[in-house]
């Protein structure tokens, strides 16, 4: 019953990524949520790294056949991304998995909240 539920997140998810919702995001809720993955903080990073793999290379192969990625901004950044990110790979490590799970929903709340009442 388990992986029946476990499936139907990761559809769930992989369905609000192709919409544009941040699937990713929602995954990891689950993953890290006791009483339904129930995976710490990192193992969840790592699994939710490999489902964002394939999104992000249909996505940026579409995007470049249609012209849409401007190269002076996204090589910089993939630069500078690589490089924070690694940096921040490493002080997770320093940092207790459960502090890192609650500011991770911490920020996912307060992105939603912000989302919701933001003006357009």
């Amino acid at each position: 019953m388990k992986m029946l539920w476990d499936a139907l997140a990761g559809l769930a998810a992989g369905a609000l990524t192709g919409l544009g919702v941040g699937g990713g995001g929602l995954l990891m809720l689950y993953m890290t949520t006791k009483a339904l993955g129930g995976l710490d903080q990192h193992m969840a990073q790592g699994v939710n790294l490999w489902y964002y793999l394939p999104a992000a290379g249909a996505s940026l192969v579409t995007h470049i056949r249609e012209r849409n990625v401007d190269w002076k901004v996204v090589l910089p950044a993939v630069a500078g991304g690589l490089v924070t990110s690694a940096l921040g790979a490493w002080l997770s490590h320093l940092v207790d998995a459960e502090l890192l799970r609650r500011l991770f929903g911490g920020l996912l709340l307060y992105i939603g909240v912000r989302e919701l009442f933001a003006k357009k």
